[in-house]
């Protein structure tokens, strides 16, 4: 099993590149991080090449953040922001060798909701192909992201459908799985024809993967038993210094077979 730090949550108390440093430090075999706009492409690339590690993905901006946004493809009156940062994020991922975008919905509901995301995920989708990359969509749970435009498996699984390009996959994440639904081993396995990449933190709280009411190693044994051999996202919030979190990875990597 591989993971990937998610540099969104873990080591934010530095700077990007110095955040992949830390991962590499502490072995994780990949990282991804949700917007690095603002760190130039050679820095983050240096990086990269210097620890050998994938940037796996990352995400598109989200836009006016202090009036609450998170995302804006679903957005009805807002397709040129949205291509823009479609654009964007593709631009920053080819440049940097990442393979995978997700594309964030935002704050929506109804079906003119609807046909805007579908038709900026197409637009995505047609924009990454000539990269290599996948564009995902992720549902958020209304917990954590009260109207969000995505919050089941099955909202997003019907957009893919509706989409129907081969680069369109879904971004499963336990922990938002687990509040919204549950059954995340069983919906795993339906699902994954779908998966483009699979996230993790402890239920409830988003704390390290060791707490809480999923019994991640099983988790993490089942989804090797599936056969899906990328690296699983550690998307979690430490609390406190994120070297102090990582008992998890070491006691996973020890009770592997030699």
């Amino acid at each position: 099993m591989k993971f990937s730090a998610n540099l969104g949550f873990l080591w934010t108390d530095r700077p990007l590149p110095d955040a992949i440093r830390a991962a590499k430090a502490a072995g994780f075999d990949a990282v991804e991080c949700h917007w690095p706009y603002e760190v130039p492409v050679e820095d983050t690339r240096a990086a990269l090449a210097e620890t050998g590690l994938e940037m796996l993905g990352l995400n598109t901006r989200r836009g006016d953040v202090a009036a609450g946004e998170n995302g804006l493809s679903a957005l009805p009156g807002r397709e040129a922001e949205a291509r823009a940062a479609i654009d964007e994020a593709i631009a920053y991922a080819a440049a940097i060798g990442a393979k995978k975008v997700h594309v964030m919905a935002g704050m929506a509901s109804g079906d003119k909701a609807r046909d805007v995301f579908i038709a900026n995920l197409r637009h995505a989708c047609a924009a990454a192909a000539p990269h290599g990359i996948t564009i995902l969509t992720e549902p958020l749970n209304s917990q954590d992201a009260p109207g969000y435009f995505l919050s089941t498996t099955a909202e997003a699984e019907a957009i893919i459908a509706a989409v129907g390009a081969p680069n369109m996959k879904l971004m499963f994440d336990c922990y938002h799985v687990q509040i919204m639904e549950g059954n995340v081993c069983a919906r795993l396995q339906r699902l994954l024809s779908l998966i483009g990449h699979i996230q993790f933190a402890a239920v409830p709280g988003r704390g390290r993967p060791d707490v809480g009411e999923l019994d991640y190693p099983f988790i993490f044994k089942a989804v090797e038993a599936l056969g899906y051999a990328e690296p699983l996202g550690a998307e979690y919030k430490p609390d406190g210094d994120t070297d102090a979190s990582l008992a998890w990875l070491a006691a996973w990597r020890a009770n592997q077979p030699s």
